[in-house]
């Protein structure tokens, strides 16, 4: 994009330069915007339109890039911004009951009105809303622009053809005879020139080129048309638009003084006008914000832009200019010619207004036809033509649809109505994406995932041939009531034949009553056939800030009188549910088991009573109660516990205070081999979770036993090694169901 000399220029001098050459853009830009906003009040207006769109970009120009939170970012009258207020200066004009409202008054309200979007941006940024309009769906947008698009066009052909006031569109352009052909040739001449000027020469930007080529097709006719010479009178050029001084205070004066005798019912018709424009503007402004990220590799602060744009329109409005926005158009050329930082966007809102005060005399002379071509050609590049490709694809038609339907609501109904149509449509759009995506984003059974709690050889047998009475659904996304019929779809088969269901909310975003209901009556239908629902992972805060547990409590679904299980870790719910299920098998439970001797550890069987009562001599016995450390992660040690009675949890600290659960070891079982076979530091913590009973074996007294039974000691090594090995498989077994879940 940038040439080899405009990338040589760096620093002030290169925000000169992009300030100069937007400047360029922005002027003609900003009285073709200023004009086509007020030209629904009719021929007298426009020159306080060409004198709105100079103030307005002066203003703008000026006050957003200097709070602004993003560099080389020009802020200037846009379409969006002339489409709709210009729609509120039509329906203001034609009045209630067929009395148009004095132009005052009217030039009143749309004041308001602009102030009013403008506080609403302010209040966008002020309470982080940046993100949030970025999310607004792309169908949705890219109709809204496109309609806009259409409406700047169809208001511009009556300019362009020259009809006359009272005469309606379609009737005007099926009507040649009344045309104006001067004005038509000077109109077409500024779009040919804007439309295929770039192909000439990029150092001259396209509304330049466009303004000049009308400008000489004006000269070239007022040669031949002496009409043309005149300023007074001639309804083909703006016509004087007053000084800077007292005309201008004078009429600021009279729109403030007007704002006083204004009713709350004023506010409230004007509120979906205003909300709908200061939407627009923020998705236009935060839309450029992302293409100036990628050009100059930085990254803008949306809040605090959106604060900036408010301000900056607020100026405007009170200046007596148009709204705007930051704009992509003006602000490419301002990047394309040196400008990086925000002094360049200041340079050219300076330049605008020394260019209003310099040639105010010529401005006047400026051909509406030509702003009217300027415009046609902006609406062309405005219409989203790669939409269409939507139609190509079944998944997409949609999509298209609804983008289709917003261009329809905005060209037959109004802009306004079309934004509320957007907003129901986005809605629409969100809900059939989250129907869309499964909320299911695992689906495991109990015979292939397992608990933390280390199982003895047969317990395994038995859960990997019964396990698949429990199902673990590990949940995602969004529970609402958008989404609970497909769940409840989705898990219609297991709630009718699975003994324990366990539902997994770690990756939950929300949760609305509908979900919790739904929960409700799943644990219902388990409780039918002698079921249970489990739930886990309930997360402290979701993203709304909403206490996930909390509020469950609130509905009853889970306290007091609630029948619904939680468990703080999966693991922990899978440990239940397993317990269960070796119950259901003939397994006791584990409080009624009697205390292991040392021959009843597979470690040690089949030996000899004279080689267990030597091992006896060298192994220390140790009682704990609930709660209380067999060690700590860190310590040293070599020492091997084999678990009597009762479980020991094995956990992880983590560098920020938490607990990571690793294992529960279980009678029968044994814990701390790692440092019992190398000899070094404990990598976590062993905590009594019932009265333990643990026999302990230090590898230092082990060593003297093997040596003099080496069978034993090599039947232990090889024990400790098997069971190393299982425990790999599972954990492998687990990983492979998992993946494929």
């Amino acid at each position: 994009m940038e040439s080899q000399a405009t990338s040589a220029r760096s620093g002030w001098s290169g925000d000169l330069w992009g300030g100069f050459a937007t400047t360029l853009v922005a002027l003609p830009s900003a009285i073709a915007f200023g004009v086509a906003t007020f030209a629904a009040l009719g021929p007298e207006a426009t020159a306080q339109g060409a004198l709105a769109g100079l103030v307005g970009a002066a203003v703008l120009g000026v006050v957003g890039p200097a709070l602004g939170g993003t560099q080389a970012l020009i802020t200037a009258p846009c379409a969006p911004a002339a489409a709709v207020m210009g729609a509120l200066a039509a329906g203001l004009a034609q009045g209630t009951d067929g009395a148009a409202p004095p132009l005052d008054r009217i030039l009143v309200l749309m004041t308001l009105a602009a102030l009013m979007s403008a506080a609403l941006q302010v209040l966008y940024g002020a309470l982080r809303g940046g993100t949030l309009i970025k999310f607004i769906p792309y169908p949705v947008v890219t109709g809204y622009m496109s309609g806009v698009g259409i409406v700047i066009f169809l208001k511009q052909l009556p300019s362009l053809l020259g009809l006359p006031k009272a005469t309606g569109l379609w009737e005007g352009v099926a009507s040649p005879s009344i045309w104006d052909f001067p004005g038509l040739g000077v109109g077409l001449a500024a779009i040919v020139g804007m439309a295929l000027g770039p192909r000439l020469t990029r150092a001259v930007p396209p509304a330049i080129l466009g303004l000049a080529a009308g400008v000489l097709a004006y000269l070239g006719l007022a040669a031949l048309l002496p009409e043309l010479r005149a300023l007074e009178a001639n309804h083909r050029v703006v016509g004087p638009i007053g000084g800077a001084g007292g005309s201008l205070l004078e009429a600021l004066q009279a729109r403030w003084t007007g704002l006083r005798g204004l009713g709350t019912h004023e506010l409230r018709e004007l509120l979906v006008p205003a909300a709908t424009l200061s939407v627009l503007l923020s998705i236009d402004t935060l839309k450029t914000c992302v293409i100036v990220d990628a050009l100059t590799q930085t990254r803008h602060r949306s809040n605090r832009e959106l604060v900036a744009q408010g301000v900056a329109n607020l100026a405007s409005a009170i200046a007596g200019g148009v709204p705007g926005a930051g704009t992509s158009g003006a602000t490419l050329v301002n990047i394309a010619s040196g400008g990086r930082t925000r002094l360049s966007g200041i340079v050219e809102g300076v330049l605008v207004l020394v260019a209003y005060l310099a040639l105010a005399p010529l401005v006047a002379w400026t051909p509406k036809p030509a702003l009217a071509g300027i415009l046609v050609v902006v609406a062309w590049r405005m219409f989203d033509r790669k939409a269409f490709r939507l139609l190509r694809h079944g998944s997409t038609r949609l999509d298209f649809g609804v983008s289709a339907v917003v261009i329809v609501v905005a060209v037959t109904v109004g802009l306004i109505q079309a934004s509320g149509v957007g907003i129901a449509l986005s809605i629409f759009l969100f809900i059939r994406d989250q129907v869309r995506s499964s909320v299911i984003r695992r689906r495991v059974y109990g015979n292939k995932v397992h608990s933390k709690q280390r199982r003895l050889p047969a317990e395994m047998a038995v859960l990997e041939r019964a396990g698949d009475r429990t199902v673990v659904c590990e949940l995602q996304h969004s529970l609402f009531f958008g989404t609970t019929d497909q769940l409840l779809t989705e898990l219609d088969g297991d709630l009718g034949t699975r003994r324990h269901v366990i539902l997994d909310l770690r990756r939950v975003d929300s949760v609305d009553f509908t979900a919790a209901h739904l929960l409700e009556q799943m644990e219902a239908r388990l409780a039918g056939h002698g079921g249970k629902l489990l739930l886990s992972g309930l997360p402290p805060a979701l993203p709304t800030g909403r206490n996930l547990r909390g509020y469950f409590e609130e509905v009853g679904l889970l306290g007091e009188g609630g029948r619904v299980l939680h468990f703080n870790q999966l693991s922990d719910a899978l440990e239940w549910a397993e317990e269960r299920t070796l119950e259901a098998e003939g397994r006791p439970r584990r409080e009624d088991d009697p205390t292991l001797d040392l021959h009843d550890f597979g470690l040690f069987k089949d030996r000899k009573e004279e080689t267990i009562q030597d091992l006896r001599a060298c192994i220390v016995e140790r009682s704990c109660a609930p709660g209380e450390s067999v060690f700590r992660q860190g310590e040293v040690g070599d020492e091997v516990f084999l678990v009597r009675r009762g479980t020991v949890r094995i956990a992880l600290r983590t560098k920020d205070g938490r607990e990571h659960h690793l294992a529960t070891v279980g009678r029968g079982d044994f814990f701390g081999d790692m440092a019992f076979l190398d000899r070094g530091v404990r990598s976590a913590d062993a905590i009594a979770s019932t009265p333990l009973d643990i026999y302990i074996l230090s590898r230092e007294r082990f060593d003297q036993v093997a040596n003099a039974h080496p069978r034993l000691g090599q039947q232990v090594m090889n024990s400790l090694a098997k069971a190393l090995a299982d425990r790999l498989r599972h954990t492998d077994a687990e990983l492979r169901a998992l993946a494929e879940s």
